[in-house]
């Protein structure tokens, strides 16, 4: 009875309130940061899982006029292209494809023949400018044999000179 009857004193149980405060504020303190992170996580994440719906969403649409329109479509594919001034059969497409792109090299070509044609005119001009440049090409590598000799005379006078 006398152990039922004492009680712990008043000022331990405040300090002990006090301290599951401290420990409930420091959990708190701990756990609130990786809330934070993990609810910012979840929204980025609902955010673009909600553009990616919404892509997903505006193809299927898209995908589903096309579906509507399948039969027109079937008939464009069909029909000639260029039905009003050219009219082809849909089976010699892929022939009129390799045709216009060996006309697209044949202008390429013919252009750059054309440029040649145009320089014609040019070239005695051009032959001319040839011929002097050679000329004085030829000049220039006498004047260097020359100087070449030279070079060569003075150093051997500068090795007599030495071993005298």
């Amino acid at each position: 009875t006398l152990d039922l009857t004492c009680g712990k004193p008043p000022c331990f149980a405040k300090f002990r309130e006090m301290e599951k405060e401290a420990n409930v504020q420091a959990e708190i303190n701990e756990v609130q940061p990786v809330l934070l992170s993990v609810t910012i996580d979840s929204t980025l994440h609902f955010h673009f899982v909600g553009k990616k719906c919404e892509m997903l969403q505006d193809m299927n649409r898209h995908l589903e006029a096309v579906l509507k329109h399948k039969k027109a479509l079937k008939m464009r594919l069909i029909k000639p292209r260029c039905q009003d001034s050219l009219p082809i059969e849909a089976t010699f497409h892929k022939y009129i494809v390799q045709l216009l792109t060996e006309a697209v090299t044949f202008i390429e070509k013919f252009e750059s023949h054309l440029q040649a044609v145009r320089t014609i005119p040019q070239v005695p001009n051009m032959v001319k400018d040839m011929d002097t440049a050679l000329a004085k090409t030829e000049v220039l590598t006498m004047e260097l044999e020359k100087l070449a000799d030279q070079i060569l005379k003075w150093r051997d006078r500068q090795k007599q000179l030495y071993s005298d």
